[in-house]
């Protein structure tokens, strides 16, 4: 099966959240699992191609884009620590800017940045004669490829049995275009742009009911979040497409590349450890808050708290600037965390640094070694989202023995088993309502089995044991992908 993925992110190479590791997780798997896979994504100028082995094609794409033609170059190299070909689509009037999406805010010619991007994947196939069986597309960036498939390309020999696969990793984010702009970019024309279109929603063109509307199959990234974005408290206005499009709907649990992210060989860590060498893990909480500046004399033992997210109302960030405060008064646990966001945030955990300078630790940013080393520190994972279509962090932090408390929502749902004492069985703590009071109770009840055997140890080597490896999830993606050519080929 030859794939191609189009995305707007990929780890290492760019990165703004979880669509970046699964985008580059997933074509690794799929490659070792025989599949042929072609990673194509925009060349930003803060990709160092000389220090990933990038070197140029000289093919020269012609893009349509509305009544006239745009040029883009191709680079070619590989994913790092894969053979996976990746192709770097170079357009210094789009990509040569800080970020991927804007720094800070959205980009205002997104739209066009994007439809360029989308119709770009299409001329890289066909200059670099591909013939794919499928074109598996990633969030609003890329929906537009969906659309050119069934339409400007479907009379193309070479597309002829080509099925599209959209997957949906945050429903949140579905660019919202003006429809002047975008029904040019794209060819399509203001004709097929109506009331109830597959292109209008809400008087704009929004890009992710495209993808949703054109694609053989959906796909989101947990099942529980594939349920939930069905109904009109998760869909963000979309309920109604998704529902019309329930039978071609899958939830597929994202997956963690464990090369990466496995406390016995992580390199980052200030000692690697195991579940059977778990003095390790303690080793690491240690070190850390000596590198803070803590002593003995300071009690490194209270529960240290630990977070790696983005600083958004999503991430539950309301719930602990109401709560967080009495627990680091009142000396039950202290808090690392690793993020960045709205400045509205940023500004509450500046304050707790101030004002807990021996029990919050905040840095604002991003910082791959830190994000391990907090992960692996931290006796326990806080991700209190109000919804969460998989999360990664959780994830990470189950194989490294911190324990989970999360709400009961999304991936974070089908990951994280409530821990039961009388059993023993379970990884983490849960709570329902989106309020500080179920978060408050959640964390008290995570804090009571602190260190108290035989819970800690059982609980931490319950979580351990878990195993949400990517390479689960490419299988469960070539299902997908054989029922979407089903559909496509009539067989």
């Amino acid at each position: 099966m030859e794939i191609v993925v189009a995305s707007t992110e990929a780890t290492p190479l760019a990165k703004a959240g979880g669509l970046a590791d699964v985008t580059s997780a997933l074509p690794a798997e799929w490659q070792k699992l025989g599949q042929t896979t072609y990673l194509i994504m925009p060349k930003y100028s803060f990709i160092n191609v000389y220090e990933y082995g990038f070197t140029p094609t000289y093919i020269v794409l012609y893009v349509p884009m509305g009544n006239w033609v745009e040029f883009a170059h191709l680079w070619y190299g590989k994913l790092p620590g894969t053979d996976v070909s990746v192709y770097l689509i170079e357009n210094n009037d789009y990509f040569n800017r800080h970020g991927i999406y804007g720094d800070p805010n959205e980009y205002p010619d997104n739209d066009r940045r994007f439809i360029f991007f989308s119709r770009a994947v299409f001329e890289a196939i066909k200059a670099l004669n591909i013939t794919p069986d499928i074109i598996h597309a990633h969030d609003f960036h890329t929906a537009f490829t969906m659309a050119f498939l069934k339409s400007h390309y479907r009379n193309d020999p070479r597309f002829s049995n080509t099925a599209g696969v959209f997957t949906i990793h945050n429903l949140a984010y579905q660019g919202w275009f003006n429809p002047n702009r975008a029904m040019l970019f794209s060819q399509f024309g203001m004709t097929q742009y109506y009331p109830g279109s597959w292109f209008e929603h809400f008087g704009t063109v929004n890009a992710m009911k495209v993808g949703i509307s054109f694609a053989d199959k959906i796909t989101t990234v947990s099942p529980t979040y594939g349920n939930e974005i069905r109904m009109p408290y998760y869909s963000e206005g979309l309920q109604d497409v998704l529902n019309h499009r329930g039978e071609d709907l899958i939830g597929v649990l994202n997956g963690v590349y464990y090369n990466e992210w496995d406390p016995e060989i992580d390199n980052e860590l200030y000692s690697k450890y195991s579940k059977h060498f778990l003095q390790g893990k303690l080793f690491n909480k240690n070190e850390y808050l000596q590198q803070k500046g803590l002593t003995v004399s300071d009690n490194l033992d209270i529960p240290l708290i630990g977070m790696v997210t983005r600083l958004t109302e999503q991430k539950g960030i309301d719930l602990i600037m109401d709560k967080l405060e009495w627990f680091l008064t009142n000396n039950m646990c202290r808090l690392a965390l690793l993020g960045s966001g709205e400045q509205k945030y940023l500004n509450y955990f500046n304050y707790l640094a101030w004002k807990f300078p021996t029990k919050a630790f905040i840095y604002i940013g991003y910082n791959n070694r830190l994000a391990h080393r907090i992960i692996a520190s931290s006796d326990y994972l806080l991700m209190p989202s109000r919804f969460e279509p998989c999360g990664l962090t959780q994830m990470y932090a189950l194989k490294y023995g911190t324990i989970p408390i999360v709400r009961f929502t999304g991936g974070l749902a089908d990951t994280v088993k409530a821990y039961d004492s009388e059993t023993g069985e379970g990884t983490g703590f849960h709570f329902w309502q989106y309020n500080s009071e179920d978060f408050a109770f959640a964390i008290r009840r995570a804090l009571e089995i602190y260190k108290k055997e035989p819970h800690w140890d059982l609980i931490r080597r319950n979580a351990m044991n878990e195993d949400f490896s990517s390479s689960k999830s490419a299988l469960e993606y070539l299902k997908v992908f054989q029922w979407a050519l089903k559909k496509v080929r009539g067989k």
